[in-house]
């Protein structure tokens, strides 16, 4: 899988269009393709249509590549763009109502599968003893201890490619959240997110560590570079941060989830950073995560205490908002390292091969 990386300082910016996987993503990039004035009346409507046809015909939405990729291009036109797509589409109401009823779809799926505990008072102790619960390690497999002792160089570099669709725009999902809290909640996010954003030192970003492992293992650092090999279950990931992070009514449910993202990073990272030093690799690639180590044994207090304890007392009715944002979180985590682990135990790549 090793490429030829871009020079360091390369710019990323929009995302090169991914190929479809299904005729709801040919339909949805061919008409990106086109500038919004130039599109039909009969072409638009038949965008909810196709949402609709490509949702009754499968058989698990968190494992449909059509449909997670067609979600994943749809929020990508809210942060960089795609390249090559007029950025009137943003908001498009006729493309906003084909992703409604995609969104709507995913996030039934969400709340009838995951399992969120039941009558946790809105206090903060009572909130954030309740994520440690939850984002306690358990003694099953783990796709960080397999890095750390037994991954091959060439799942390492898979395993990068998988991070790379949320790793390469670190924080930008949980960032919808700030103006949309208030008082210690909304401090201690943003205390959060400018450690995220390196503190105001473009090249600490946490981004842009990521970028420097991936240059380091020889893979290309641009955002977007390998959607193409990732599949739905790891696009679904991604995509159930922006689901939770565009809309102000889940904004507890974003909380949780970025709560129960930093309470179950520290020790992980340690792990995955151990990985790359047994192959050889130097602390330009593992940079990224020995910096997790420590950032987000701070980040889990304040994320559990402050954050999601915080906005629990302020707006108590949000609760089980936040719990089921961390549930979703912890689900969709598992259920990627459970198909990256499947596919590595069976001696077979975990990536999708692209001709």
């Amino acid at each position: 899988m090793t490429t030829t990386a871009p020079p360091l300082g390369t710019p990323r910016g929009a995302m090169r269009a991914p190929g479809p996987r299904g005729p709801l993503g040919a339909r949805v990039l061919r008409i990106l393709a086109t500038a919004p004035d130039r599109v039909g009346d009969d072409d638009r409507a038949a965008l909810t249509v196709a949402a609709r046809d490509a949702l009754a015909s499968s058989d698990d939405l968190l494992r449909d590549e059509d449909l997670q990729l067609t979600l994943f291009v749809l929020y990508e036109l809210h942060y960089r763009g795609v390249d090559g797509v007029d950025d009137r589409w943003e908001w498009d109401p006729d493309l906003l109502r084909a992703r409604a009823v995609l969104e709507d779809a995913f996030e039934r799926v969400l709340r009838d599968r995951v399992e969120v505990p039941a009558s946790v008072p809105a206090d903060r102790r009572a909130v954030a003893d309740a994520l440690f619960a939850m984002t306690a390690p358990g003694p099953g497999p783990s796709l960080a201890r397999f890095v750390g002792r037994r991954a091959t160089r060439e799942q390492l570099d898979e395993f990068l490619v998988h991070r790379s669709v949320y790793q390469l725009k670190e924080a930008d999902p949980h960032t919808w959240a700030i103006p949309r809290l208030e008082g210690v909640a909304k401090a201690a996010l943003v205390e959060i997110q400018a450690d995220e954003y390196g503190g105001g030192a473009p090249e600490r970003m946490h981004c842009e560590l990521f970028a420097l492992a991936m240059r380091g293992a020889g893979l290309d650092p641009s955002f977007g570079a390998y959607v193409d090999r990732v599949p739905a279950v790891t696009l679904a990931s991604v995509n159930a941060m922006s689901l939770l992070g565009l809309h102000r009514r889940l904004r507890g449910a974003v909380t949780g989830h970025l709560a129960a993202f930093e309470m179950t990073s520290s020790l992980p990272n340690r792990l995955y950073g151990d990985g790359f030093r047994r192959h050889g690799l130097g602390p330009g690639t593992t940079w990224y995560f020995d910096e997790h180590v420590e950032a987000d044994a701070v980040h889990e207090q304040i994320a559990g205490r402050e954050l999601a304890g915080g906005l629990a007392e302020q707006e108590p009715t949000l609760v089980p908002e936040i719990l089921f944002g961390a549930a979703v979180c912890l689900y969709l985590d598992d259920l990627v390292g459970a198909h990256v682990l499947a596919a590595w135990e069976a001696g077979r790549p975990s990536l999708r091969e692209v001709a």
